[in-house]
């Protein structure tokens, strides 16, 4: 059985199906209904599968992803016999096909170029990730130790898009302050890390932008086998992705919403700067086409912008606004300057509310 909720339910209605047969004194009706949930519960993840694009894979992918998927069977796995690690190398290799569709949907929808992933997202989900950026896009994996040990370069290396990852291996927390410290902003940051600190890693990336202004952030195993809204659970990293869950959604800085994908998959996004915000503001912030966008269209929807500028003067007013806006979006670092202070630090404000 897969590890998804539906997976979960198929798997304890089978159960309550064997006990129901062999007790005489259950009614038939009560084995239809129990037989009728079975089959829903059973078909459902095959279904989705079945329904969902299937990629033709190059082959250097498609050889990455059988490298990756036989490293892991047996570092997790050790019998006498074969049989364990092929059954649960060909469930994983077709895992790789399935989830990687999913990273992939996102990368594409979201046109990303650069992608920060935090914990040990599966290397072949990583390689379908990379398949999907463009030539100069990167990404930024980070874990406490080498991902597949001394093999991991070598795995990444089947593949032609091998260029666009690179490791940072050390205290997750330290690799965070570094890329802060190196200016890095990303359009996607994947959160598949251990549970206890999964809400530090959220909370970082948040508090000091390390997701840009249209950004998507993807947190992994959000629902834990669906123990995560049951009661009466002890389990720490069962309430510690509750308590995560808890603070996301109590966060006014975002949007999510979980799908009940592979053990939960949350989507997190910033909330467009509410109405209310601005009025509140002790600044004086001018709402018109350059906050809100003309047409509410943003804009870098309508211009391109090659390159980061950090330095704007006369930022505060006309044609030196809209640019400090521009650039605010791209996720470049403004300083705002202008012979009337009051003006520059309504820019200042109004580049905050938008994250």
């Amino acid at each position: 059985f897969s590890e998804t909720p539906a997976g979960l339910i198929a798997e304890n209605l089978l159960k309550a199906k064997e006990i129901a047969l062999n007790d005489s004194h259950v009614p038939e009706k009560l084995k239809n209904y129990l037989q009728k949930a079975l089959d829903i519960a059973l078909g459902l993840d095959p279904y989705l599968d079945a329904m969902a694009t299937s990629k033709r894979y190059g082959s250097s992918f498609v050889a990455s992803c059988f490298f990756l998927c036989l490293y892991e069977c047996t570092c997790n796995f050790h019998h006498e016999q074969g049989t364990v690690v092929l059954v649960v190398l060909f469930l994983n290799f077709h895992s790789c096909l399935s989830t990687g569709q999913i990273f992939r949907m996102f990368v594409h929808m979201i046109r990303a170029r650069k992608i920060l992933l935090i914990g040990k997202l599966k290397g072949y989900s990583i390689l379908a990730i990379a398949e999907e950026l463009p030539d100069d896009g990167k990404i930024f994996a980070c874990a406490e130790a080498p991902y597949l040990g001394v093999n991991s370069q070598e795995a990444f290396d089947y593949s032609s898009d091998g260029k666009k990852i690179s490791m940072r291996v050390g205290p997750t927390a330290d690799t965070l302050e570094a890329l802060h410290a190196e200016d890095e902003h990303f359009d996607i940051v994947f959160i598949d890390a251990d549970q206890r600190n999964a809400v530090n890693y959220y909370s970082f990336v948040m508090d000091n932008h390390l997701l840009r202004m249209d950004g998507v952030i993807c947190v992994e195993n959000t629902l834990m086998k669906g123990q995560v809204y049951l009661e009466n659970v002890s389990d720490e990293n069962v309430l510690a992705v509750r308590k995560l869950n808890t603070v996301i959604n109590s966060d006014p800085r975002v949007e999510q919403v979980i799908l009940p994908v592979q053990s939960g998959l949350t989507i997190i996004r910033r909330s467009p700067a509410p109405p209310d915000a601005v009025i509140e503001s002790k600044k004086e912030v001018v709402r018109d086409d350059i906050f809100w966008g003309y047409n509410r269209r943003r804009i870098l929807d309508r211009l391109r912008l090659d390159g980061k500028v950090a330095y704007v003067t006369g930022g505060g007013q006309g044609i030196g606004r809209a640019f400090a806006h521009a650039l605010g979006e791209a996720g470049a670092k403004v300083a705002v300057v202008d012979l009337v202070l009051s003006k520059a630090e309504a820019v200042v404000c109004e580049l905050g509310l938008k994250g």
